[in-house]
């Protein structure tokens, strides 16, 4: 009989716990930044549970989905879909539902529906747009499910206020640019897996050295806009001069990435955007909460 534990083990790869982490984050900055610092513990706890819940079932939706292209790749051949190991696909595709359930529901009981719509197009966009339309017909498959992490971000800026504003969407279009950055450099280091697989991540479709060049304009698109949030968005110079300094660090990597489009340069360049994002997160947190001191 296989134990609580053991089962516990292979379901929990399924919820892709760092994008949820990333997911969560950005959500939770988002209603930092549109509430001014003016945001309850608990508040951000519950928008936490519900905008994890959420990238969860997407999650578990797309290893259903691509489990027959993880088995044949090398990062992905072990996971438990993929490698055999889980076999009750009624039961992995139960478990999506009732996460996505469960946060449409909070969102809607403890916010409000703005916060379940963008919930559900996040999970749209990531579950269905990408993982199912594009990722495997088109070299744009990352750009338009970048806007997963976009929506994660204005659903936490909804969580505090239903009606649009600029410094919130300022951000959503910061974590639409981040994203390609970010899993292009991944796409760069896997390229030979992605290609076996025949998934036309970018630099499967252009070669890793045009590829590094797209990535480059991209992070340059990424780093002005995250300086819109300052002109346009009313952060402060705690925010700005660390956004300046680790978008010049982000594109410096990026440089190196032009000169060498080697895996291992690739995987430097994906961890200095994961390093980029947290510090600008950061930053913008730290300029809130110090402005609403001041204030």
């Amino acid at each position: 009989m296989t134990s609580p534990t053991a089962v516990l083990r292979e379901y929990v790869p399924l919820l892709k716990l760092k994008i949820g982490l990333f997911i969560t984050l950005s959500a939770v900055v988002g209603a930092v930044l549109t509430g001014r610092g003016r945001v309850g513990i608990f508040d951000l706890i519950g928008l936490s549970v519900v905008l994890f819940f959420g990238s969860a079932a997407a999650s578990v939706y797309n290893h259903y989905h691509d489990r027959d292209i993880d088995a044949v790749m090398g990062r992905t051949k072990d996971r438990p879909l993929a490698s055999g190991r889980l076999r009750s696909v009624n039961a992995v595709l139960s478990l999506g539902a009732v996460l996505m359930a469960a946060s449409l529901v909070l969102a809607f009981a403890l916010f409000n529906l703005v916060v379940a719509l963008h919930v559900l197009a996040g999970a749209f966009v990531y579950a269905v747009v990408y993982t199912v339309w594009l990722k495997r017909r088109s070299v744009l498959n990352i750009v338009i499910g970048g806007l997963a992490g976009s929506f994660a971000v204005l659903a936490g800026a909804a969580s505090v206020t239903p009606e649009l504003c600029a410094p919130p969407l300022l951000l959503a279009l910061v974590m639409f640019f981040w994203t390609p950055s970010h899993f292009w450099s991944l796409a760069i280091a896997c390229r030979s897996d992605y290609a076996r697989a025949g998934v036309p991540m970018l630099p499967v479709v252009v070669g890793n050295v045009r590829a590094a060049r797209f990535l480059f304009a991209n992070t340059v698109l990424l780093v002005l806009a995250s300086i819109g949030l300052w002109l346009w968005g009313g952060m402060g110079l705690a925010y700005l001069l660390p956004a300046v300094g680790v978008g010049a660090f982000f594109l410096y990597r990026n440089a190196q990435l032009l000169r060498d489009a080697s895996q291992g340069t690739a995987w430097s360049n994906f961890k200095a955007s994961m390093a980029y994002l947290a510090i600008l997160y950061l930053a913008v947190i730290v300029d809130v909460v110090s402005a609403s001191f001041r204030s």
